[in-house]
């Protein structure tokens, strides 16, 4: 397997080519409503991308006051607004604002994170790591597929697009019981986890020798470093590291699918 790291520049000079031949350059709206220190990291990363491949980029901070009908009427003007190829609305959104009404509200042409039901593009997170999976030629086929987690934004996703591959695919979550998703990790060839624990899958699982694993989790131990969902060196054949794995698969696919956008003149 190529180092996450490597094949990010790979894709990333590859996109910058398309971008030169265009007429115009493809521009990225950042809608931010948050002080969040690692939104704010997230989204600076989002720009370093942008910047690197040659596309435009406008960040748009928004009072974290704002009320919920202000920021409906913001991505509304921004859905009409024919000089921006796509946006996202950084998460996480302050408290009394329904996010799922924020998700909705984005136009499904330009919603580039995925997650509006009806948009155009497949949520980054589960994109970025099929399209990387895919690109080092990972044989798929009849294999099982473990999906811990179960959230809209990657673990349901994630299993559709594994099926759409041809994987047996089972979804656990917080209430597998323990005896059973031990078993389950034992027979599985490939698994995803986003859970959101520190070191949940251990040494104390057994592993196919075979088996990869991406680790979705980002999290802060108690030396407020860093770590995934998993326990560094598991006895596997991959296993994707944290930091600097999905999370640069992720915005490796937000930048897809803004190209994406632009190409097909949404």
């Amino acid at each position: 397997m190529l180092p996450i790291k490597e094949y990010v520049m790979k894709k990333k000079s590859e996109l910058k080519d398309k971008i030169l031949i265009m007429a115009e350059k493809p521009l990225l709206k950042i809608i931010q409503v948050n002080d969040d220190y690692a939104s704010s990291t997230y989204v600076n990363g989002k720009i370093k991308d942008i910047n690197e491949i040659g596309a435009t980029v406008e960040l748009e901070k928004l009072p974290i006051d704002i009320s919920e009908k202000d920021l409906l009427i913001k991505i509304e003007e921004t859905n009409k607004d024919d000089s921006v190829t796509g946006f996202i609305v950084q998460l996480p959104l302050p408290k009394g604002i329904n996010e799922e009404k924020v998700k909705i509200a984005v136009d499904p042409k330009k919603d580039l994170d995925g997650f509006n039901p009806l948009s155009h593009f497949e949520s980054a997170t589960p994109k970025g790591i099929l399209t990387y999976l895919i690109d080092q030629n990972y044989d798929f086929k009849g294999k099982n597929a473990l999906v811990i987690g179960r959230s809209n934004i990657v673990g349901k996703p994630m299993a559709k697009l594994l099926l759409a591959q041809d994987m047996t695919v089972t979804v656990a979550h917080s209430k597998t019981p323990i005896d059973t998703l031990k078993k389950l990790v034992k027979e599985a060839d490939l698994i995803v986890i986003a859970i959101g624990k520190s070191g949940f899958l251990n040494h104390s699982f057994e592993y196919k020798k075979s088996a990869y694993i991406i680790d979705v989790g980002i999290n802060r131990n108690e030396e407020n470093k860093l770590t995934g969902d998993c326990e560094k060196d598991l006895p596997v054949a991959f296993q994707s590291p944290v930091p600097g794995g999905v999370g640069l698969l992720t915005r490796l696919a937000l930048l897809i699918n803004l190209v994406e956008a632009k190409e097909n003149g949404f």
